[in-house]
């Protein structure tokens, strides 16, 4: 089940980041679940999975829509989302990360150097980006959430509402093609010299290394984007008159 659902998120993702499904769409359950192949089960699961990713919201009268959202949009929340994950770093390496702490990080890293390791030997490999979405997100969520500082979770959860802007948000299509390899290539190194620069307590380091990687981040998701949507337009061409 588990498997199936990660299929239906992906492919309902795409379908809004290419702009397949438009800004106030509706995703109807019975029309989706025969789309997709699935039963309504996994599909509702999905659909809320989405909607804490913040493309759908919620109707009150049941279901969901596509919610609206601009690419600079995206950016400004990846940015905020840059400051408060710098912040965590810092303070978490300011005072000293638990070995618990330490060994969940440590297992993130090395999950993702499992992962890559063909598309390392390799450029031309595609990346499992379900499962590097699982690796990517677990790595953030360890990080934060052993900060110590509860505000500052509640700031970043009620900042990763903006669609695309947390770490649980993935770009990646759920067919991926050499283009993102080098951003997750990119994104596993970073992880690697966080994890250093928290071990080693070096706290200053540690914030700027988490800065720089959301910066990374914001400038791959505008080129994700366009090229997903490009890549509509193409195999979709506007009607002519």
């Amino acid at each position: 089940m588990a498997a199936q659902i990660d299929k239906v998120v992906s492919e309902l993702r795409d379908l809004v980041l290419s702009g397949e499904l438009q800004p106030g769409d509706r995703v109807i359950e019975l029309q989706f679940a025969a789309r997709l192949g699935v039963s309504r089960t996994p599909l509702r699961i999905a659909m809320a999975e989405l909607e804490k990713e913040g493309l759908l919201e919620r109707l009150p009268s049941r279901g969901f829509r596509v919610r609206s959202f601009t690419v600079d949009e995206i950016a400004d929340a990846v940015d905020v989302r840059g400051v408060l994950e710098g912040m965590a770093a810092r303070l978490l390496a300011e005072r000293g990360a638990s070995q618990e702490t330490l060994d969940g990080l440590r297992d993130a890293v090395e999950a993702g150097k499992k992962l890559l390791a063909a598309a390392e030997r390799d450029p031309n490999v595609t990346v499992d980006a379900r499962a590097w979405g699982r690796i990517n997100r677990r790595f953030h969520e360890i990080l934060y959430e052993s900060a110590g500082n509860r505000a500052l979770v509640a700031a970043l959860e009620h900042n990763n509402k903006t669609p695309l802007a947390g770490p649980a948000a993935l770009t990646l299509p759920s067919t991926p093609s050499v283009l993102e390899t080098p951003f997750v290539l990119r994104a596993q190194a970073d992880h690697e010299d966080l994890l250093r620069a928290i071990t080693r307590r070096e706290a200053v380091r540690a914030e700027s290394l988490m800065r720089e990687h959301a910066y990374r981040s914001r400038e791959n998701k505008r080129i994700l984007l366009a090229s997903m949507r490009m890549g509509r337009t193409a195999a979709h061409p506007p009607d002519k008159d």
